[in-house]
């Protein structure tokens, strides 16, 4: 199998080696994928699943902090489904992380009713009506919601979790209230969030939540994430997060 094709590229995620193939005009990962892969709570033992995982972005960095034994990605476009899997041989993970070119509601065809500890998930944050769609396929699919919107994934992430089992995902701040209804329809409850703020005098854009199956209700506010101090510079939470030593930039 030829691992890298014309009009790809090979980005080093500076994280123990790991490697990701990306297009080099395209969708890739963003930092909304880092911030989730630090936030998820996933232990090494755990069964996790993926959906929508685009290039392969999530596996690799959970694998890379030592989260996760065993993980299913879903992803919809057949050629994003191949660059992951070949990414997952350049990783040496092809025994690790298996790459499904499946709708995230075909997931039972695959895998077992509650038999998932950890479901991570980057969904697409437009919504039709409200956003202008890409022109592109990939882009479009890649960034926005069908029309069906939430409720069929997170109904998946309900009949693939176990009991207390784990689903974390990244979305717009201000569609917060959103996110944590819907995954309360479809009986997850919501139990830790982290709001993420660009500089600490701009509200905030984006919230990492958790949401538990068979949990009772009670949430618990994480401290804020900002992402940049006022002269541009990193952090140093998010220096951590992207596990930048100091002097080295």
């Amino acid at each position: 199998m030829e691992l890298m094709q014309p009009g790809e590229r090979l980005d080093d995620l500076q994280l123990v080696g790991m490697r990701i193939l990306q297009k080099e005009a395209g969708f890739r990962f963003g930092m909304d994928a880092v911030l989730l892969a630090d936030f998820a709570r996933v232990d090494a033992k755990d069964t996790v699943v993926d959906f929508g995982t685009g290039t392969g972005i999530l596996p690799l960095l959970l694998k890379g902090r030592g989260k996760g034994k065993t993980f299913h990605a879903f992803e919809i476009q057949q050629h994003m489904a191949d660059m992951a899997r070949r990414s997952m041989a350049l990783n040496g993970l092809e025994e690790t992380v298996t790459v499904h070119a499946l709708p995230v509601e075909e997931a039972l065809s695959v895998l077992s009713p509650c038999s998932v500890d950890a479901i991570v998930c980057n969904p697409p944050y437009g919504t039709p009506g409200t956003t202008l769609l890409n022109p592109s396929d990939t882009l479009r699919l890649a960034r926005h919601q069908t029309a069906e919107g939430l409720s069929a994934w997170l109904t998946m992430a309900f009949r693939l979790l176990k009991g207390k089992g784990r689903l974390s995902v990244v979305y717009p701040a201000p569609r917060m209230l959103e996110m944590m209804q819907a995954m309360e329809r479809s009986h997850l409850t919501p139990k830790r969030f982290r709001l993420i703020y660009p500089t600490a005098a701009k509200p905030a854009n984006l919230v990492l939540i958790e949401a538990v199956k068979d949990a009772k209700p009670m949430l618990h506010p994480e401290p804020p994430l900002i992402v940049y101090e006022a002269d541009g510079s990193m952090t140093q939470e998010l220096k951590r997060i992207y596990h930048i030593k100091e002097g080295s930039l």
